[in-house]
């Protein structure tokens, strides 16, 4: 790897339980329609970030382990800059999703995951995953505001999964 983690739980998001000494975070959202694939499209090539609101520079048009996506939530030349590597991806016939890692220069220190999961009656879940704590002098500074901002993002990748997932509707 070109660059180290910022933290030691690797992968750990995939996990039962998330790592201790960390603020947790799980999101989970029901989505509609029943078409896994496209929903796992729109996941797997960025759509979803992009939808959220963010600027998405990734180092591969899809999610595979070892793709470093670089993203950027702001306005103009103003934003705080988020890179990160994917640690982790499934694609199964009921599940798709990925996990992706904080590299240097991230403003927290953690892990973060987006899955989409079908019931066996085919409803849509859509999960967010994470554990962090601050990485740099200005989240250290926002102290539990750091934690209000992860959720709110949180929401903002549901809102978008639900947006898009009425797009790729069969």
């Amino acid at each position: 790897m070109d660059h180290p983690f910022t933290y030691r739980e690797v992968g750990a998001t995939a996990a039962a339980q998330l790592p201790p000494g960390y603020r947790h975070l799980e999101h989970r959202v029901q989505l509609a329609g029943t078409d896994l694939a496209a929903v796992a499209e729109a996941l797997l090539t960025w759509r979803m970030h992009r939808a959220a609101g963010l600027r998405v520079a990734a180092s591969a048009p899809r999610a595979a382990v070892g793709v470093r996506v670089r993203q950027v939530l702001g306005v103009g030349p103003v934003g705080f800059v988020a890179p990160c590597q994917v640690v982790w991806v499934v694609a199964e016939s009921d599940r798709v999703g990925f996990g992706y890692g904080t590299l240097p220069g991230h403003p927290v220190r953690g892990e973060e995951s987006f899955l989409v999961s079908q019931d066996p009656d085919g409803q849509l879940w859509f999960t967010v995953r994470a554990f962090s704590r601050p990485g740099r002098w200005f989240t250290k500074l926002a102290g539990p505001a750091g934690g209000l901002v992860q959720r709110l993002m949180a929401r903002r990748y549901a809102a978008a999964m639900r947006r898009l997932t009425r797009v790729t509707r069969p």
